[in-house]
């Protein structure tokens, strides 16, 4: 989104603009009466008004109204969804729908679920609605939540108007599953700053410890030069040296040791945004990377980025950037290499999970599916039973892998067990958790029991 700073009337401050006001232009007529929604989330809006509607003539009179284009633009604010309905007389009619807005608390539960889940923010930037967010916190109406208001004389709970305004406003959540955000009382950029926040909260731990490493290594430097010039300040530089000593033959000390490398590479400044400067995400890219591939080829000799597929190379660059997926530049990242590749925001999402899980081995398992030789895999089960797991439904085999309906072990090539999790009823697998050689130990890192 381009930069465009308001100017208040009381002094040359900015101010963010206020998204908790959208308007939706007319939307063309449908042919037939056909108004059902596209999306599982705006049929269940529609059912959320015709559940309590007392008068079945009256819905299909404003399924007709809507096909034919009767609404007029519709307007979302917190709490309200209005628009102009046309009906038999000349002059069209305010019609108003109108649902609680969720409280602080209800809130807090939502976006802390959202931000500890990448698929469920994938999921929304490329517009779906998890089920498991949608019940997180009531986001979706239940029935009697919808409350209808028209300036008709009809007094139907819901008149023909309202119930036109209903079907079409389901079309909308079709489109941009972030409205329902919106009707619950936050807008689209509000959240997605607010999960932005609490993902930067979780890294600030991690950055804060390679900080203490580095300062405590920068420490232990100083000290050791004052020890080595027994506390004296030491001469000044002469300005200069006389040739025939330069010349003279001598013997040089040895070359130090190397330095040790770090235990992990260090993290680039923040840049700020300037007018005319380059793009902040993309020099945090590329001074991560950089970073990441001198630490990777100091410690092991060689570069890591040999041998990497485009699509893996996409993922590896996606997964250097922990905030990716929240900010209207990390989105952009996510849509540009997706569509370099030939794959959804949301297969960029799994993958990223996958790598970030497992590196390149990782990305294998969630990709590749294989027959392992008979015995650890064998064994696995059995182990799994003696340590208690799982508490429902027995793990069910299949090639490498061991499910039951929501958890998932997959054993990879390299004698790792990889934990997943699926939401129930959902064959949406998505990695979690740590690799263990102990098909136990990966089950304790994912549940934590």
């Amino acid at each position: 989104m381009t930069a465009h700073r308001l100017r208040s009337s009381r002094g040359d401050a900015p101010r963010r603009p206020d998204d908790r006001r959208r308007t939706f232009p007319r939307l063309a007529p449908r042919s037939g009466d056909d108004t059902s929604a596209a999306s599982w989330w705006g049929n269940a809006w529609v059912e959320a008004l015709e559940d309590t509607a007392l008068d079945p003539a009256r819905l299909a009179r404003g399924r007709s109204y809507a096909g034919r284009g009767h609404v007029d633009a519709i307007t979302v604010t917190p709490g309200r969804v209005t628009a102009y309905v046309h009906g038999s007389r000349p002059r069209p009619y305010r019609t108003d729908i109108r649902l609680r807005t969720l409280g602080d608390e209800e809130w807090e539960r939502l976006l802390d679920i959202a931000a500890g889940r990448p698929d469920h923010i994938a999921a929304l930037l490329d517009k779906d609605v998890p089920h498991a967010l949608a019940n997180a916190a009531e986001l979706l109406p239940a029935p009697g939540d919808l409350i209808p208001d028209c300036s008709c004389p009809d007094d139907g709970l819901p008149c023909k108007h309202a119930a036109a305004l209903c079907y079409q406003t389901a079309r909308i959540l079709d489109e941009d599953p972030f409205v329902l955000f919106l009707m619950r009382g936050r807008g689209e950029q509000e959240v997605l700053a607010e999960l932005t926040r609490r993902n930067a909260a979780r890294s600030a731990a991690e950055r804060a410890t390679a900080r203490r490493i580095v300062e405590r290594t920068a420490n232990r430097g100083a000290k050791a030069g004052r020890s080595g010039a027994g506390g004296q300040t030491p001469p000044p530089l002469l300005a200069t040296v006389p040739a025939a000593s330069v010349l003279a033959a001598r013997s040089l000390p040895a070359l130090p040791d190397p330095l040790p490398v770090p235990p992990h590479p260090g993290r680039p400044p923040v840049y700020p945004e300037a007018a005319g400067a380059p793009d902040p995400l993309a020099l945090d890219l590329l001074a991560t990377e950089a970073a990441g591939r001198a630490h990777t080829t100091l410690r092991t000799g060689r570069d890591p980025l040999t041998g990497l597929t485009p699509w893996q190379d996409a993922v590896r660059l996606a997964a250097a950037h922990p905030g990716s997926g929240l900010t209207a530049s990390t989105r952009a990242l996510y849509t540009a290499l997706a569509r370099a590749t030939d794959r959804s925001p949301t297969d960029l999402a799994r993958a990223v999970a996958a790598w970030r899980q497992g590196g390149l081995a990782g990305l294998t398992v969630l990709e590749e599916e294989w027959d392992p030789p008979a015995g650890p895999f064998d064994r696995a089960r059995p182990a799994l039973i003696a340590a208690g797991f799982p508490a429902g439904p027995a793990f069910r085999p299949r090639r490498n892998r061991l499910s039951t309906s929501t958890l998932q072990l997959r054993l990879g090539r390299d004698g790792l067990w990889y934990g997943y999790e699926s939401d129930p009823g959902c064959d949406d697998w998505w990695p979690r958790g740590m690799p263990d050689t102990d098909p136990v130990g990966a089950l304790t890192a994912l549940t934590g029991h």
